[in-house]
Formats: structure tokens, C-alpha cells, sequence
């Protein structure tokens, strides 16, 4: 019944991989078709702190709002641009590439899977796939007018200004809305990214002193990198830092601001621009790979539905209307029942074999395997994981941590699931 509601285009996702010797001429996998307490120091949830010369006590100030909320009218107003707006082609219609698919859906559900490595050629609809996402997301609680995006009842994705008025007792103006993505420029810099802060403007006049950047945007939403394998590597540093630890801290002239930034890491690139350094590429949860479609009949269909879409948007949204609906139901329900799925010791410890035989650096390899399987398995709409489930995930979450050798012609992919079925068998 779970893979039914996830309707006609999407049910291959599911699909378990059948098991079956990795030297036989059955394929390992078969091909899918998608059809507290008040503290302010800089370490404490945002806090603000300013690093006073010897002798002197430290100081702190506000940060003021650079939003404020909108009236009804304007609201509506907005709405009703944003309607008029071309529409997004639909995730349910896109054609192929289930595994980036798959991944993107896992790390939807769970964000502490820690993101998506897309790496594939141009043209294969990696941004698309990604932008067509977000039409699936849920909408979300937040606090009005403020620059974090503040989860009103989740202290750790507050900004600094909501938990004052909180502990103030001020009443907070609650809205849903989309949970947004944010697309990081290729040559934004690092004040573009982590927000400014105004030294003279804090210390004389004690006014706003932070412009927040794309990483405050960002919070409880998406951040996608087209071409992060061009992005200059201390970027991608800070943005993997503040993905794994939920924070971006600024400092400057001994002022140090902090905010949260909870927010699922996309990045994409193709092979042919570079690599990443295999220390970043490690921090990304999960690795997909995407290839050029080489079915002639299914190149066919990819062009005709695109060009049914580029002939009338609308009509082709309303066409895949249901199978949005019935696969943001599915991710709406297992990011609920996340929490209550089990994965036996047994199967834990196949996991961790699978990553020791693999020779995979420290145990982010193990963490993530085990939280996309039972992603995978809130997804299924099951409560408990089984080796199939783990089968789907592991070699995305393994594949870009072995160490490269120069001598092997076998793609790092294969690898893991010859390893897996040595393991699990």
C-alpha cells in the first residue's frame, strides 16, 4: 500500500534490489523505471559576544531584524505573483535518474543524513530534479519577519531575537510557509555567504551590526551548490561545518555572532570540471551518480514530455497533480513515523562489517547507511529495516568514501555491493 500511494511514476523507488550473486549474469540491481537557561556567550545557540581587552568586562547588543512581516494585503498580493509565476516541472514526471531521486528523498525525510553529492554529466537534469523537489516539501511554522526562518518551537533553530522575546513573554506572529531552497551563487563570497558584520556601526552607535547571508536564508530549508567541485574549497568548508554542526559563526575584530543554520546540503557537479578533495567529499551523506540516458525509446519520452510541459506548464502540472500529492503524503508520513523505525543489531553490525572490510575512514559510513535505511524504510511505510532496504542505500552512502586507486578500472559502486552481498549472503 505505501508503494501505491506514491502513484504510477514513482513507484520504482521502492522497489527492493533482489539479491543474487555479484559473479552471476543477473544484474546485482536491477534497473528501475520511474514511473536554555538565557546565555548569550557566542557557543550558546546564537549567542552574541564581544571580546573585551584585558581588564574590561565583556558586552553584548542586539541584532536587529532585517525583516519585517508582511501585511495580508501584500501577502496576497505576493500569492497571487507567485501563481502567475512559471511553474516548476514536477518531480512525479521526471524521467529516469532514481537514484539522485532516491537520495533527495531520503535526506527529506531525515536531514541528519547530511546532504546529497550529485556527480553526472551536463544535461542529465541534476538542478532540475533538484528545483522540482521543493514543489514536494511540506510547509513549515515559522516566526514573522525574522531572518532565520525561526522554528517557534524548536529553541535550537531560533535566532537570537525570537528566544529574547520569548523569554520576555512577547507574543511571536506564527506563519506557515514553503519550506524555500536557496541556490548559492558560483562566485558569492564568503560575507555573501555567512553574513557581514559592522564593526563601527556595533561598537558606536550599538545598532544592527550583522547583515545576514544565504546560510541564514538557508535555515531549515535547502541549500543547493551547482558546480560545488569549481567552489573555492574554504567555501565548501564552511558550508559543510555549518551543515554538520546546525551553526554559522561569524567573528570579527573579536565580535563573534552566531546563528542557526539547519539546512540539507545539496551540492551537484560533473566529473569532467574536477573532483572534490576526498576530506569534503566524505562529509556529504550521501553520493549520487547520474549518467546520460542511452534507451533511445526513453530519450524519446524525456523530450516529449518536456515539450508538453514547455507548451503548456499548467495543463502538464495538473496532469501529474495526483502522484505530487499522493508522494508528498508518503514523505509527510514517514518524517513522522521516522522516529519509531528499528533496525536489528544484527543487521547493524553486517553494516559496520561491510565499512571495515571497505577500509571507510572513521564511522560516518556506518551513521549514515544506518539513517538511510530506515529512511528508506519510513518511506516503504514499514517500522522495522531489512536487508533490502539497506541493500538500495548502502552504495550511495559508501561509494565516495573508499580510498581512490589509480589501478582499478571497477567503479567504486560495484564495490560496495559485491562487498555487501560477501557480507549480507
Amino acid at each position: 500500500m505505501a508503494a501505491a500511494m506514491l502513484g504510477t511514476s514513482s513507484t520504482a523507488i521502492l522497489a527492493p534490489r533482489r539479491f543474487s550473486s555479484p559473479v552471476s549474469n543477473k544484474p546485482l540491481f536491477p534497473s528501475l523505471s520511474f514511473t536554555s537557561g538565557k546565555s548569550y556567550g557566542s557557543k550558546y545557540f546564537g549567542g552574541i559576544g564581544v571580546v573585551g581587552k584585558k581588564g574590561k568586562s565583556q558586552f553584548r547588543f542586539g541584532v536587529a531584524s532585517v525583516a519585517t512581516e508582511i501585511p495580508s494585503a501584500e501577502q496576497a498580493r505576493k500569492e497571487s505573483a507567485k501563481e502567475s509565476q512559471r511553474p516548476v516541472y514536477p518531480f512525479a514526471a521526471i524521467v529516469g535518474q532514481d537514484e539522485m531521486k532516491l537520495c533527495l528523498l531520503l535526506n527529506v525525510i531525515d536531514p541528519k543524513i547530511g546532504g546529497v553529492m550529485i556527480m553526472g554529466d551536463r544535461g542529465t537534469g541534476k538542478s532540475t530534479t533538484v528545483r522540482s523537489l521543493v514543489d514536494l516539501l511540506p510547509e513549515i511554522k515559522v516566526v514573522a519577519g525574522d531572518p532565520y526562518n525561526s522554528d517557534p518551537e524548536d529553541p535550537e533553530s531560533m535566532g537570537i531575537e525570537v528566544r529574547e522575546s520569548i523569554l520576555s513573554g512577547d507574543e511571536l506572529s506564527i506563519k506557515l510557509t514553503k519550506i524555500n531552497m536557496v541556490d548559492l551563487p558560483l562566485g558569492a563570497t564568503e560575507d555573501r555567504v555567512c553574513g557581514t558584520i559592522d564593526i563601527e556601526k556595533a561598537l558606536t552607535e550599538g545598532v544592527k551590526a550583522f547583515e545576514p547571508g544565504l546560510l541564514a536564508k538557508a535555515n531549515r530549508g535547502i541549500l543547493y551548490v551547482d558546480e560545488v567541485n569549481l567552489l573555492d574549497d574554504h567555501l565548501v568548508d564552511v558550508l559543510l561545518d555549518s551543515a554538520a554542526s546546525g551553526w554559522n559563526t561569524v567573528e570579527r575584530e573579536g565580535i563573534s555572532i552566531s546563528h542557526p543554520a539547519r539546512f540539507i546540503l545539496i551540492g551537484s557537479g560533473n566529473p569532467e570540471e574536477g573532483e572534490l578533495r576526498p576530506q569534503l567529499l566524505d562529509r556529504f551523506g550521501m553520493h549520487a551518480q547520474v549518467g546520460t540516458v542511452r534507451d533511445a525509446e526513453l530519450r524519446v519520452k524525456i523530450v516529449e514530455e518536456r515539450a508538453r510541459f514547455d507548451r503548456n506548464p499548467k495543463e502538464f502540472r495538473d496532469s501529474y497533480k495526483a502522484e505530487q500529492e499522493k508522494l508528498q503524503e508518503q514523505i509527510s508520513s514517514a518524517r513522522s513515523s521516522l522516529s519509531s523505525v528499528q533496525i536489528d543489531h544484527e543487521l547493524k553490525v553486517k553494516i559496520s562489517k561491510v565499512c571495515a572490510d571497505l577500509n571507510v575512514d572513521g564511522l560516518r559510513g556506518d551513521i549514515v547507511t544506518n539513517r538511510a535505511a530506515k529512511a528508506l524504510a519510513a518511506l516503504k511505510g514499514r517500522d522495522k529495516v531489512t536487508a533490502e532496504d539497506i541493500a538500495t542505500v548502502i552504495p550511495n552512502c559508501l561509494r565516495h568514501r573508499l580510498r581512490k586507486d589509480p589501478l582499478e578500472s571497477i567503479d567504486s559502486g560495484l564495490l560496495v555491493q559485491e562487498k555487501f552481498y560477501e557480507v549480507f549472503s
